[in-house]
């Protein structure tokens, strides 16, 4: 039996070659603080697609300047970042591989000059800034944010986009009780907590018909906050609003000590995967050809998301394949030495 980690992947119009997703890592790398794609990014990701990673999702990109992470974090709140992200695409597909951006919105875990933006006014611990409490002005300009620069995503010419919705960002504080006190429809039940959530996705819909996955933070680590189980229901009213795939991540809402552990996040992927009949990709400590086979071939999860190993090793399928002793196509430069 051929390794299902090399088998094709089709998601709506798009056929990612492998189940190997480069999961989006901030690069921290805009020196010029423009959020405009450097010769690192054009580097850095080309690199793991001469690789045979067959999906390269773009690390968390900006869709306001107030909503990065970081001053040097790449940006697509303007038309003038169109070019570079472009540029880029054109560079991974030469190599045959699928593309993806990760449009995120930090909220009060920005780092940037200026007043940041939450749910509510809670700084995220002692020494992060205190942010200022969304009004529904602010809210309905952000999912504007999100709109354009799913319409900027698509004129850059990428195949997938994910709306990061993980590690205490904006998405994901409004859907934690932990970091959203409103009183108001988007705070309170799981439904209102949800509102922000639905808004973007629709507001992205109505621009873009390709496959969308969002970035899930599945625990939050905390007696009072959510649990996978609350992420299920989360998963399907994202399932029905069409969302394509939901990116199984953990934690990082509130401060909190996790016990990491090869595969730790796996269990949520494998629990939303099943209790909400959608698709998942698996990401976290997830290293080894034969730990992301089992994976796949247990019904865990339908992608796998490799992070911190391919900054190690930008030709991990080629490591993954020698241990599934499965042969895939080097490229035709490195014949001699794969």
């Amino acid at each position: 039996m051929s390794a299902l980690l090399f088998s094709p992947y089709t998601i709506k119009n798009v056929t990612i070659k492998n189940r190997i997703v480069m999961s989006p890592m901030c690069m921290y790398s805009c020196h010029n603080e423009d959020g405009k794609v450097e010769n690192w990014h054009l580097t850095h990701y080309t690199s793991r697609a001469v690789g045979q990673v067959g999906l390269i999702m773009v690390e968390s990109t900006a869709v306001t300047p107030q909503g990065r992470i970081s001053a040097n974090d790449l940006g697509i709140w303007s038309n003038e970042h169109i070019p570079g992200l472009s540029h880029l695409v054109s560079l991974l597909k030469e190599h045959g591989a699928a593309t993806g951006i990760q449009l995120g919105h930090a909220g009060r875990k920005a780092t940037v000059e200026g007043e940041i933006l939450a749910p509510s006014s809670i700084a995220f611990d002692e020494t992060m800034k205190q942010p200022k409490a969304m009004t529904k002005e602010d809210i309905g300009q952000t999912v504007l944010a999100f709109q354009e620069a799913a319409k900027r995503a698509k004129k850059a010419g990428f195949d997938i986009i994910e709306l990061h919705g993980a590690h205490g960002y904006l998405i994901n504080e409004f859907l934690s009780p932990l970091s959203n006190k409103r009183t108001d429809e988007y705070g309170g039940s799981a439904e209102n907590r949800y509102r922000l959530l639905k808004e973007v996705i629709e507001a992205v819909k109505e621009v873009w018909d390709g496959p969308l996955f969002v970035r899930i933070s599945a625990h939050d680590y905390h007696e009072e906050g959510l649990t996978v189980k609350d992420y299920v229901t989360f998963a399907q009213w994202m399932k029905r609003d069409g969302v394509d795939l939901i990116d199984v991540s953990s934690g990082a809402v509130v401060p909190a000590s996790i016990s990491t552990y090869p595969g730790y996040q796996v269990k949520f992927s494998e629990t939303v995967k099943h209790g909400a009949d959608v698709a998942t990709g698996a990401v976290g400590l997830i290293t080894s050809g034969l730990q992301a086979e089992e994976i796949l071939q247990n019904g865990r999860a339908d992608l796998i998301f490799i992070a911190r190993e391919l900054l190690r090793n930008p030709y991990w399928p080629r490591t993954a394949a020698k241990e599934l002793r499965t042969e895939i196509e080097a490229p035709v430069q490195y014949e001699r030495g794969w």
